[in-house]
């Protein structure tokens, strides 16, 4: 049998292995092999999570170098560079165990992000107002998630410079405010840990790592499988999977959203869902704005909305069940972030069974 490896890149993945690769990772990786746009990445399996724990609460010792091994490889793909003060490569950290289920970590975007590479982005995309969004993002996101600050916090001062500018919209705020915002958000960050927020991206990946180990073993983790009977045989430790940063937040060329393969509530053959102009994936979980209907998307991106439409038919064929996906558009350009199984109503899943074997995608006494 062929020794396991701690890290996949998503093309050489087996993504059946939904126990080693959890369900985000087996996801990327099929989607990878199907050839759709997925960025280039990689999933730490479950069973380095294991050696985490056997391990008190350490990551191997040679896990950071193969990390390290892995972004190069990125690089290579993307012609980005890690902490590059003029083409900046970042990258997204998510947890993923074999199901999915609350209380894992949030998602961390735009990992790489600091005084130089912040400059570098703004440069290399001609939008100073962009880089610094994405560096206020992350900030907060990796404040929240691996130091533990409250979000509360964070929100007081958006809000703040939402009032100080006069604007109702964080898409509105300018440079100079959300300047500040990132000067603001470092203080917090600060006082709770006690130390400098941390610059180098390798460092700032090693602890993102660990947070999304560490909250496999978190209360609402915990407690999640013990009422739902989430055994070791069901799930056995989380992945980490790290997803170039694709951005949607790069004005109103550049979009990201959530869709169903069909309708989750009456199961109809449509895609439903909502997106977001100029914002990143984390807006539309958080409902921090309301979302447009996936439709409006037709008459504002055809291009990438006959892309999805493909992908959407695509996937199902694929894997012959309603799919609930995430993608992103960067100026233009659209990406595949996530598929997995549609949770639908008990209405709209007899619909589909019957729609889908007159469809013939799949076998009446399957």
């Amino acid at each position: 049998m062929r020794k396991l490896k701690s890290i996949y890149a998503f093309e050489e993945a087996d993504s059946k292995n939904r126990m080693l690769l959890g369900g985000k990772g087996a996801g990327l990786s099929e989607m990878t092999r199907l050839k759709l746009p997925v960025p280039p990445g990689f999933t730490i399996t479950t069973e380095v999570c294991n050696q985490y724990y056997e391990n008190d609460s350490k990551l191997p010792k040679n896990l950071v170098a193969e990390v390290k091994n892995n972004i190069t490889k990125i690089e290579k793909k993307t012609g980005k560079k890690w902490n590059s003060s003029t083409n900046p490569l970042l990258v997204s950290v998510r947890s993923g165990a074999a199901i999915s289920m609350p209380g894992m970590m949030d998602t961390i975007l735009n990992l790489g992000l600091n005084d130089q590479t912040v400059l570098g982005l703004s440069k290399k995309t001609n939008n100073p107002r962009f880089a610094w969004d994405s560096y206020r993002r992350f900030i907060q996101l990796f404040g929240k998630v691996v130091f533990g600050v409250d979000d509360e916090k964070f929100d007081h001062v958006l809000n703040m410079a939402k009032k100080k500018q006069g604007v109702k919209d964080d898409s509105k705020l300018d440079v100079n405010s959300l300047k500040q915002v990132v000067s603001q958000y470092k203080k917090i960050c600060n006082e709770h840990t006690k130390r400098k927020f941390p610059v180098n991206p390798n460092e700032q990946i090693e602890l993102a790592i660990e947070a999304v180990f560490r909250s496999w073993m978190g209360e609402r983790a915990i407690v999640y499988r013990e009422k739902n009977n989430i055994t070791k045989d069901i799930a056995n430790g989380t992945a980490v999977n790290i997803v170039t940063m694709v951005f949607g937040n790069m004005g109103n060329d550049s979009a990201t959203g959530v869709v169903f393969t069909r309708n989750g509530s009456n199961g109809k053959k449509e895609i439903e869902g909502e997106y977001l102009l100029n914002a990143q994936g984390e807006d539309v979980v958080a409902g921090v704005r309301t979302g447009n209907d996936v439709s409006k998307l037709r008459n504002q991106m055809p291009k990438s909305y006959n892309e999805l439409v493909n992908a959407c038919s695509k996937l199902e064929k694929h894997f012959r069940e309603p799919q609930d996906i995430e993608f992103t558009i960067e100026q233009g350009k659209f990406y595949l972030l996530q598929t997995r199984t549609a949770k639908m109503s008990a209405a709209a899943l007899v619909r589909t069974s019957v729609e889908m074997v007159k469809e013939k995608l799949i076998d009446k006494n399957r």
